[in-house]
This record gives structure tokens, sequence and C-alpha cells, in this order.
């Protein structure tokens, strides 16, 4: 059974940084691709940040030069590395496995808790 387990969150102010970290049990995690997700109130969950098996990094946009995903196989465990933080990037955020379909990341299974992040201003 895949576990997910997503942590680092908190309360920060604008400009700041966090860390959030994923750790990964019952999947062959070195052969996944993994991605970061966030969902703020009243909003769809989003893609932030997609790390494929061969490390290969995909970024929304909106985080692009700000965040960064990364991961270690060993540890099975995947991070993001949030800086220059701003308050529309208050959401919680959930890691997950993703596949690509027609250029497309799209989650694969069940979501975890996921990790609040506030940015206050």
């Amino acid at each position: 059974q895949v576990q997910l387990v997503e942590s680092g969150g908190g309360l920060v102010q604008a400009g700041g940084s966090l860390r959030l970290s994923c750790a990964a049990s019952g999947i062959i995690f070195s052969i996944k691709n993994m991605a970061w997700y966030r969902q703020a109130p009243g909003k769809q969950r989003e893609l932030v940040a997609v790390i494929t098996w061969t490390d290969t990094t995909n970024y929304a946009d909106s985080v692009k030069g700000r965040f960064t995903i990364s991961r270690d196989n060993a540890k099975n465990a995947v991070y993001l590395q949030m800086t220059a933080l701003k308050p529309e990037d208050t959401a919680v955020y959930y890691c997950i496995q993703a596949t690509s379909v027609s250029s497309t990341w799209l989650p694969v299974g069940s979501w975890g808790q996921g990790t609040q992040v506030t940015v206050s201003s």
C-alpha cells in the first residue's frame, strides 16, 4: 500500500523560505515520477513541480525561479525548497506520484494529508 507523508509546512512571512519533505513507502520509489501539488482555499488543486525518475524537473510558471524540487532515492523522499514566498503561495501542499499523458502531468493514486503553508504579508 502506497503511503505518502508530507511535512515541513508552517507560517512564514513574505520573502521567507520553507523546505517541504515527503516520505514515500509502498512503491519502488526510484523509478517513479513524483510531483508536488497545492490547493489554496476555494481553488482547484494545481501542479507546482514535477521530478522524473531521471531527475528532469518541471515547474509551474508561478513558482519558476523560486521553488526547487529534488529527490533522495536512498531515503524514498522528495523535497520542495521554497524561497521568496508570497502570500499567494498559501495553500495545502501535497506530494504524489505523477504520470505524463499527452504531455500533461496527472496525479496517480491517493492523496495524503498534505502540509499547510501559510505566507503572511
